[in-house]
């Protein structure tokens, strides 16, 4: 079974809701979507395996022996890239796209185009079983693509350890990355929380979702902290036809344990948000094998 978790918007907890599944005993492959933020590996301290280079693109970089600083590159350049500063051609590499048009017009070929090759993808073990997950290096542009990339090396260790549960941390809103996590996956949970931009978000993300599969359910977290805005949700859900996996309680020791460096179900199983979430994660095994 393949399920990703989701979420309209940052900061739901859906990262805390992944771990919390990820650490309830059967082993499975991890994979953290999330390239643009990816911070499940600060929590599983995964061993590296394998490091494999992502190619993002390309960027334009200045042979300034060459460069007469004629200004042609700096003129057509439509991403304001290209700057002359102190006699000298700068091209700034958080701002270039990788067009490859200054390098085609330059009449001294002076601007070369070099492959951008800071971004990794990594796997390897963790403590309860693999983990995948991608970084993307500071201005590199997030299309999905690394999204893909990570997919597919889950996919291939969870084959070759005989694993058959894959648990995709995706990023949050409705971008190309999240349609690269959630294409072909059997399940999709989303989280979200009880305030009007959860609610707001949750249906843009629920519209995607419902697109790739009908086995899409919610979470909601921290429902006790606005019940009335919870019940809302729980009454647009059941409206949609989307069940509500549960309403998780808000509980300061769920940072606690994140700073320990444990999910909140490793380091306090006995809580109530605890046993929500497990009763949530059993469910969703039972019904992935039906």
């Amino acid at each position: 079974m393949e399920l990703a978790v989701i979420s309209g918007k940052g900061g739901t907890g859906k990262s805390s809701v992944t771990a919390a599944f990820a650490t309830l005993g059967e082993k499975l492959v991890v994979a953290d979507c999330d390239v643009d933020a990816a911070n499940l590996y600060l929590l599983f301290n995964p061993e590296h395996d394998t490091e494999q280079v992502y190619i993002g693109g390309h960027k334009a970089v200045v042979d300034h022996s060459l460069c007469t600083v004629c200004g042609i590159c700096e003129s057509y350049c439509r991403f304001d890239a290209i700057r002359e500063v102190e006699g000298k051609i700068i091209i700034s590499e958080t701002s270039c796209d990788g067009c490859f048009f200054c390098s085609r017009i330059c009449p001294t070929d002076a601007i070369t185009m070099v492959r951008s090759d800071k971004s990794r993808m990594y796997s390897g073990t963790f403590r309860n079983g693999m983990m995948v997950y991608g970084r993307l290096a500071p201005g590199e542009e997030n299309s999905g693509k690394l999204v893909s990339m990570v997919r597919d090396e889950a996919k291939r260790v969870a084959a070759e350890k005989g694993m058959s549960t894959i648990l995709l941390d995706g990023p949050p809103g409705i971008g190309c990355p999240v349609i690269s996590t959630v294409t072909g996956v059997d399940r999709i949970v989303i989280v979200t929380e009880p305030t009007m931009s959860g609610l707001a978000d949750l249906k843009r993300v629920h519209e995607v979702a419902c697109k790739f599969t009908s086995e899409v359910g919610v979470i909601i977290n921290k429902a006790d902290l606005n019940e009335a805005m919870a019940d809302r949700i729980d009454g647009w859900c059941t409206a949609q036809g989307s069940a509500i996996l549960g309403r998780l309680p808000f509980d300061r020791r769920v940072t606690e344990a994140m700073v320990a460096g444990k999910s909140i179900t490793e380091m306090h199983p006995d809580t109530e948000i605890s046993k929500t979430i497990t009763d949530i994660w059993n469910k969703l095994l039972t019904d992935g094998k039906e």
